[in-house]
């Protein structure tokens, strides 16, 4: 996960130089007497160790998601046919904008109890203002009066419940109408379907929504940090995001999340950045990469057809003297496609060979 870079620059000068460097180099006076007597295979080519400017990177896989707290998942608020979809994924939809239209049995029950409790509720409050104007002349007794003032507040207690109901259900107070049209409760896109027209739908105890969406004006990049490199991420640090889908653009962030655990499959723990995507540009599930740039040093960067492996060791030909060469373990990581770091076991100044080493393992 965690590369170190090298400018393009830096690397057009390494591939100069080992054009340059070349088996001729041994034919010289210097070393003239010599190569006669160990002379090198003619396809080895060497080069000096140099120390140079790499970037210090560390590179996070990441894929993109809408926020979950910005997702809404559109339940039907009763058991019913589902009569018309107006919206299909990818729509985007404005904030009370009609989704679809439910035709329900439950709508009918429910407009039935509530003109059964409204006529019951006038009923009972004219008959207590009845009894108030009796008890007031002392014709009614008190038990009496406060027999019919509980009646109109059990009455009102059911009006009011009636209400209630309706207004959950999503459908006036007056009317006969026995559908329910499903809403938008904010604006955002349409991301997926769980219904067609013409199917029966159970209340919110059904699992499947009959849509989802989401508000896409803000978007997360979720990566994958692995445990070895959770002390270069930092809450708050910047870090810039690329999409393989739009190699020429680049967005910057801030880590807004770092999670407290680990997968125990995969040894990574959680990171988050929150992007601004109000041009729409990116998707959810779109792949992406965090870059935690630290900055640059110095380093020995060698390439890569230099390295030797042989079981779990990493060496390079190493030349002790004219046409003698001695084979160095080393310790790599990759800068590149082409070029590795040397961390330890060479020198700047020693000469190496980066070309033909392996027609060297004989001369260990």
């Amino acid at each position: 996960m965690k590369r170190l870079c090298i400018p393009s620059s830096a690397i057009l000068c390494l591939i100069l130089l080992l054009a340059g460097m070349s088996a001729c180099d041994k034919s010289n006076d210097s070393r003239g007497s010599a190569a006669k007597d160990n002379p090198s295979p003619p396809a080895v080519r060497t080069a000096t160790v140099q120390a140079q400017k790499v970037e210090d990177v560390l590179e996070i896989p990441a894929k993109l998601q809408p926020d979950p707290s910005k997702v809404v998942r559109i339940y039907p608020p009763a058991g019913g046919r589902l009569v018309r979809l107006d919206v299909r994924p990818g729509d985007r939809v404005s904030k009370g904008q009609e989704l679809a239209v439910i035709e329900s049995s439950d709508i009918s029950s429910a407009r039935s109890d509530y003109v059964k409790a409204h006529a019951e509720a006038e009923k009972n409050d004219r008959a207590l203002r009845r009894a108030k104007l009796l008890f007031d002349h002392q014709v009614l007794s008190e038990r009496e009066y406060q027999e019919a003032q509980a009646n109109a507040d059990e009455s009102k207690s059911d009006l009011d419940r009636a209400e209630d109901r309706l207004r959950v259900l999503g459908v006036p107070v007056q009317g006969s109408s026995n559908q329910v049209s499903l809403r938008a409760p904010r604006a955002g896109v349409v991301l997926d379907l769980g219904a067609a027209a013409g199917e029966l739908s159970k209340s919110t105890d059904n699992a499947t929504p009959i849509c989802t969406m989401a508000d896409l004006t803000t978007i997360w990049a979720v990566g994958d940090v692995y445990e070895k490199d959770l002390t270069d991420v930092q809450l708050g640090q910047s870090v810039e995001i690329s999409l393989p889908a739009y190699p020429a653009m680049k967005w910057t962030g801030k880590v807004a999340a770092l999670s407290d655990t680990l997968d125990p499959a995969t040894r990574t723990a959680k990171v988050r950045v929150v992007l601004d995507n109000a041009k729409r540009l990116m998707k959810p599930e779109m792949f992406a990469t965090i870059r935690v740039n630290h900055g640059s040093s110095e380093q020995i960067v060698v390439p890569s057809t230099a390295v030797l492996r042989q079981g779990g060791d990493t060496a390079v030909m190493v030349e002790t003297k004219p046409g003698s060469y001695e084979r160095r373990l080393v310790t790599v990581r990759g800068a590149g496609p082409s070029a590795l770091i040397v961390a330890s076991g060479l020198k700047i100044g020693e000469i190496i060979v980066v070309e033909g080493a392996a027609l060297l393992r004989g001369e260990q």
